[in-house]
């Protein structure tokens, strides 16, 4: 699982890097874009959109579940998910406001209440709740106009300038925008986290993790998969009424059946073997300093150092940025690992947790 969690905490990069130009518009196109445009949005939408946080999703519920089997109660993981909340509010105001944490967090305190469900109850459960988002995502997205803006408009410049005024402006345009997101929460982002949290508890369960699925579900899975990436597709050109409103619930369906994938092909890649991807399984291991680290290295590129890449850059640049990061990554993973078995923030995570506990005590 640590192999998979690396995967996915490094695949997160290459949804999150084009954010941190401008938060709100994600990637801005040029009026004319270059061919490696639309070459890099089919292969995103295909493999990575939504992706890896899925796949992320998925293994926070089965982590969560894992240590209410060591624990048998709630209350220790209750209490480390309350800082989890915590981290998540001081990264989402102060650094970014796509932050998961806080999402993470809500979300499993809601799925703890159904750790002891058996696994149709927890599947049932996890229809019920995405079902919710789906259709509560739908009809959001129904009322909003996708009208693209291109990146050479006026338009676009004068929302540079008002994000790239000072330090101070993007501050409070994060947190004026984290202020958003947390809305979002309870009346559509929760209802997903939750869901494939609760998904993630019964592939746990199934022994997908440890031995991928069964050649019958593989088959779906696939079949499923090509399906739903191939309707997203279709749906892509439309920027408004009912096409529009369905790109993301079909999106996120598609990205479920990709992460099962996902898992199923990382399992039989390392076949349960210790010694397979051992720096990615360590990675895994640092996965919430990795990605706190993600945050800092990119604010520190497109808000300090580079402020004219928000200008600048293609889809292109983005992927190359991303894969650098990756790299850097793995080479900190490499060397941080020879000396400490353990990240800076998990260890800090812990050790909080811990205090907690003793104060109630």
């Amino acid at each position: 699982m640590d192999f998979i969690r690396g995967i996915a905490v490094l695949g997160l990069v290459f949804i999150n890097c084009f954010s941190f130009a401008i938060f709100e518009l994600n990637y801005t196109p040029l009026t004319t874009p270059p061919p490696s445009d639309q070459f890099l949005n089919l292969l995103s939408l295909i493999f990575v959109e939504g992706r890896f946080r899925t796949l992320f999703t998925l293994l926070f519920g089965a982590g969560l579940y894992i240590q209410y089997q060591q624990y048998q109660y709630i209350e220790p993981l209750k209490k480390r998910l309350h800082w989890l909340i915590v981290f998540g509010l001081i990264h989402g105001f102060l650094l970014w406001a796509g932050d998961i944490l806080f999402l993470y967090g809500v979300s499993a305190l809601l799925v703890l209440r159904y750790l002891s469900y058996t696994n149709e109850e927890l599947k049932n459960k996890a229809a019920f709740y995405i079902f919710i988002y789906l259709i509560a995502t739908a009809m959001f997205m129904l009322g909003l106009n996708g009208e693209p803006l291109n990146r050479d408009s006026p338009e676009f410049f004068e929302i540079y300038n008002t994000y790239y005024q000072s330090i101070s402006a993007h501050f409070s345009q994060n947190i004026a925008m984290s202020a958003y997101m947390l809305m979002a929460v309870p009346t559509l982002l929760l209802w997903a986290s939750a869901g494939f949290m609760l998904i993630g508890i019964v592939v746990y369960k199934y022994g997908v993790f440890s031995k991928g699925v069964t050649r019958a579900a593989l088959i779906k899975l696939v079949v499923l998969s090509v399906f739903l990436t191939s309707i997203r597709l279709i749906l892509e050109p439309y920027n408004q009424g009912i096409g529009y409103a369905l790109q993301e619930p079909v999106n996120e369906l598609a990205a479920l059946c990709v992460a099962l994938l996902y898992i199923h092909l990382m399992v039989k890649l390392c076949n349960n073997s210790a010694h397979i991807g051992l720096l990615i399984q360590q990675v895994g291991r640092l996965a919430f300093t990795l990605y706190i680290s993600q945050t800092i290295m990119q604010l520190l590129l497109f808000k300090v150092l580079f402020p004219q890449w928000a200008l600048n850059f293609n889809r292109l640049d983005y992927w190359l940025l991303a894969i650098s990061l990756v790299i850097v990554q793995l080479i900190f993973t490499a060397v941080y690992c020879r000396y400490f078995k353990q990240g800076p923030l998990e260890y800090l995570w812990r050790k909080l947790a811990k205090i907690n506990r003793e104060k109630i005590a």
